[in-house]
């Protein structure tokens, strides 16, 4: 007995699609047989089958750094120094 199929609707910004599906015909495949590659292994592995990770910029501890540094600049404990690498 064969599998059945059905179709499934994904919604992505366009610029993303073609740079997919660029990407997965230089390996000698189509977006949908990408993603079901995907979520073949998602299910296999019962996870995510790579790692994401969340930016650190935006970490609980950074972020109470950068407020306790503009606390310290506002209240004019610290100045705000240009950094050499930052062009005017």
């Amino acid at each position: 007995m064969a599998n059945e199929t059905t179709n499934v609707t994904v919604r992505m910004d366009k610029d993303l699609k073609e740079q997919a599906e660029s990407l997965f015909a230089e390996m000698g495949m189509n977006l949908t047989t990408a993603l079901n590659i995907f979520v073949r292994q998602s299910v296999r592995q019962r996870k995510i089958p790579f790692e994401i990770a969340a930016d650190p910029f935006y970490s609980v501890s950074n972020i109470k750094y950068l407020e306790s540094v503009i606390s310290d600049i506002e209240a004019g404990r610290s100045n705000l120094v240009e950094h050499d690498l930052i062009e005017g």
